[in-house]
């Protein structure tokens, strides 16, 4: 079976990780989500790719949820010791790809041939690749002021409300090469359990990847970020409950309408499903709280196929 899933960072890394681990390396290509990349000191941070990456290689920090395992900060402590810009963490080994990654687009090279040939260095097999080469970038409009996604997030802690997302050079934004390859040549199509907001909507921001979930031959999956209606780190059930009414499995379907089959849900949630119109519910325990866990999630979407 060929998957091609649609991520963004922390918790899609984990859900693809386990994915590779039912289906293998080969069989699984992603599709990052590059709206959260940031300029920091200077050099090109691509977030969601990185934990991806970190996670298919083995190298992601499982207590901290994201950065690489084994990771020092002198390089940063330095930083804000001389007053420079110290509010965006990163580690030192961090810090190493994000140079060479940076010295790389400045000489032309497009950002998916960077990430390739950084996941050949890393060891990993599985095609990684970003939504697009072009500038798509997140902002988010909050009753404080518009701010770059990663402005919000991190330099605010995500503490505003959330009125509007929007996704800057998404209409000029073109897949990135191989992305409609991977998507046509996939025998299911999955979107990882990933802010739909500011994870996957900036994936299918562009018109072409949208276009091919919803010219489809072969099954879409959801997998919802939340169990019992809440999020298991992040914003994003105050996102769906401001912008969407709700933190139930059908605010989140709403999310994909036209666009998935099926939606994966916890357990916790198996008794609010109303509202799911032909979108059918598969329920399980979706807590990927170690290898086990993250394959069981992995073969209930991978399920949708048999059924």
């Amino acid at each position: 079976m060929r998957v091609a899933v649609l991520s963004g960072g922390v918790g899609g890394a984990r859900f693809v990780r386990g994915l590779v681990d039912v289906v293998g390396a080969a069989a699984t290509g992603v599709v990052g989500n590059v709206g959260d990349d940031v300029e920091v000191l200077g050099l090109h941070v691509s977030p969601d790719l990185d934990s991806i990456l970190y996670a298919l290689a083995g190298l992601n920090d499982e207590e901290r949820g994201w950065g690489r395992t084994g990771e020092t900060w002198r390089a940063l402590e330095v930083v804000r010791e001389l007053g420079g810009e110290g509010w965006f963490a990163l580690g030192d080994r961090d810090l190493g790809l994000h140079v060479v990654r940076t010295q790389a687009l400045r000489s032309g090279e497009p950002l998916s041939a960077v990430t390739a040939r950084l996941a050949a260095a890393l060891g990993v097999d599985s095609p990684l690749l970003p939504a697009t080469d072009d500038r798509l970038r997140t902002w988010i409009d909050t009753p404080a002021g518009s701010f770059p996604f990663q402005e919000w997030f991190v330099a605010r802690g995500h503490r505003d409300e959330v009125d509007g997302v929007r996704f800057e050079g998404a209409e000029a934004a073109s897949p990135a090469p191989g992305v409609p390859a991977l998507l046509a040549d996939a025998d299911l199509l999955l979107l990882a359990p990933s802010n739909p907001y500011v994870s996957i909507a900036p994936i299918l921001a562009v018109g072409a990847i949208r276009g091919a979930l919803a010219s489809r031959r072969v099954p879409c999956v959801a997998v919802s970020p939340l169990i019992g209606g809440r999020a298991v780190k992040g914003p994003a059930d105050r996102m769906l409950a401001r912008l969407a009414g709700g933190t139930s499995p059908r605010h989140v379907t709403r999310c994909y309408e036209g666009l998935v089959e099926a939606v994966v849900v916890d357990e916790a949630d198996a008794d609010d499903l109303e509202g799911l119109g032909e979108v059918r519910p598969i329920v399980t325990r979706t807590l990927m709280h170690d290898a086990d866990a993250r394959r069981r999630l992995a073969e209930a979407a991978l399920g949708a196929v048999a059924v």
